[in-house]
């Protein structure tokens, strides 16, 4: 049975280089995007590499609560069963915007989306992880944060807005709430699925589409193509020789830096079972 890899973001950049990479291991591709036109376009290009590749088309807006429950009843009705999720969708916007719900977009979509759609898969990873009994299968997450983690702080307050609002430290803070989360389900997650998370280095990708034109042409020298991540990526979801790995944190391009306040279990925790409350869901238990 091939197994099943669900990618947000999957139709350009990092998330499309990491669906080119999953592809070719054999895995069934499931981009879940927004725009649609860009996710055909994705698919014919994956399928096109790899000729017979299995390719799967999602609409999903992580800025939206409702649209990440039908999106994820849309997937429930075609697949029992995750193997790996790819949480790779993320936002930079020089610009301060909202979410459907009225959290700033960076934490929105970025962080507070992806805990409700990672909460709401929860069951189907359990599928694969209880393959051959209970733990004994292998299910796993990949958590696409940054080296911009560093630079952000925690502060509720500004989940609401900012004022004044500075796009990095929006975006700096939503990395470190998704290593934060990372770690989080590495102490909680049942036996059998795993959470990782990674920075990709400094990547030429739409990410940076909305930076101001002098901005973007400062950091191109600087950046490296999608491939390796994408590589990486594939490997921490698909490969045999990370079975039962988690809580890790890696990188493409060094130096591999970690800030220490990533590591707090306290804080972890906090923020963990706060955003679990806003989104609705039962968190995960704490392990005794």
């Amino acid at each position: 049975m091939s197994k099943v890899v669900l990618i947000t973001g999957g139709n350009s950049g990092i998330g499309l280089a990491i669906a080119h990479a999953v592809a070719q291991r054999g895995a069934v591709v499931c981009i879940a995007c927004r725009d649609q036109a860009k996710a055909a376009a994705a698919r014919a290009e994956i399928m096109a590499r790899t000729p017979g590749a299995q390719v799967e088309l999602y609409e999903l807006d992580l800025a939206s609560f409702a649209k990440i429950r039908a999106f994820v009843e849309a997937f429930k009705a075609r697949h029992d069963r995750l193997d790996a999720l790819i949480n790779n969708a993320g936002v930079l916007a020089p610009r301060q915007q909202f979410t459907a719900e009225g959290y700033e977009q960076h934490i929105g979509a970025n962080y507070i989306g992806p805990v409700l759609l990672t909460q709401l898969l929860l069951p189907l990873l359990k599928v694969a992880a209880d393959e051959g009994g209970a733990g004994r299968g292998d299910a796993r997450i990949v958590h696409l944060s940054s080296i911009a983690h560093t630079m952000g702080q925690i502060d509720l307050s500004t989940f609401r807005g900012r004022k004044p609002y500075r796009a990095f430290p929006a975006y700096a803070q939503s990395k470190l709430a998704n290593l934060l989360f990372s770690n989080v389900l590495a102490r909680r997650l049942p036996k059998g699925i795993t959470s990782q998370a990674l920075h990709p280095g400094g990547v030429m990708s739409p990410l940076y589409r909305d930076l101001p034109a002098w901005q973007y042409a400062v950091m191109r020298p600087f950046l490296i193509g999608p491939e390796r991540p994408g590589q990486l990526v594939a490997e921490l979801a698909l490969d045999p020789k990370r079975r039962g790995e988690t809580g890790g944190y890696f990188s493409v391009q060094h130096p591999k830096i970690v800030k220490r306040v990533a590591r707090d279990t306290t804080l972890q925790d906090r923020l963990y079972e706060q955003t679990c409350e806003w989104v609705g869901v039962e968190p995960l238990p704490a392990r005794g």
